[in-house]
């Protein structure tokens, strides 16, 4: 068993990476580099100020940095992040949510090389469709919090539902998107999962909406028990 640091946008991959790793191992702190680009390389931007209730929903200690999400320059944020996970914490790996993204893989796995970690990647080339039925599945409540793409866009809002699923498969065969949204078709938000000790409620939200893109801005959510 070994002290993992989570990689933690609040979204479902990182999330359902998570879930994976605790099975194995013990989960010692989320990292969360807050980016001010919305058009960030690296990092989930939707919401991300909601990970500090997420951390609190979970029990787990989180480390939060910000980054002016320039490219590139702010992969050194990221290890400025992963070392102060390391020092504090103690961890010994660092856990990813990626699933295709050789672009975030391969910079985080070389962050984790100087700094003497392991990186784990627990949903590494898994099939993206079977990612999403297990979010159903195991009980997950995910938003589409982002989207950016045609066909898309009209689930801006939603939960990822069995019925979710099956438009992104299609959306996958007949616009080619990536159903996992990695491609930055779409961004998510989790509300609760199987270890959160309690749910998040939202309070007032709103949806930003321009051609076929938005945001669904959470302006104010609580802690609920479950």
């Amino acid at each position: 068993m070994m002290k993992l640091g989570i990689l933690f946008s609040g979204g479902k991959d990182s999330t359902l990476a998570l879930h994976r790793a605790a099975e194995s191992h013990e989960i010692a702190c989320l990292i969360t580099v807050v980016s001010e680009n919305p058009a960030s390389f690296m990092f989930h931007t939707p919401n991300i100020d909601l990970t500090g209730l997420q951390a609190e929903a979970l029990g787990v200690p989180l480390v939060r940095v910000t980054t002016k999400g320039e490219k590139e320059t702010e992969l050194a944020d990221l290890q400025r992040a992963i070392t102060a996970a390391k020092e504090t914490y103690g961890i010994e790996g660092v856990v990813t949510g990626a699933v295709r993204s050789t672009y975030q893989a391969a910079r985080v796995q070389r962050i984790c090389h100087v700094l003497g970690l392991w990186c784990f990647n627990p949903l590494w080339l898994k099939d993206q469709v079977v990612l999403l039925r297990e979010v159903v599945s195991e009980g997950y409540d995910v938003i589409i919090s982002g989207v950016a793409a045609e066909g898309v866009s009209s689930l801006l809002g939603e939960k990822i539902v069995p019925k979710t699923v099956d438009v992104l498969e299609r959306l996958a065969e007949t616009a080619r998107i990536n159903p996992a949204g990695e491609g930055g078709e779409f961004e998510s938000t989790v509300l609760d999962a199987p270890l959160f000790k309690k749910r998040i409620g939202l309070v007032r939200v709103k949806k930003e909406e321009e051609a076929h893109a938005g945001v669904l801005r959470i302006e104010e959510a609580r802690l609920v028990e479950k």
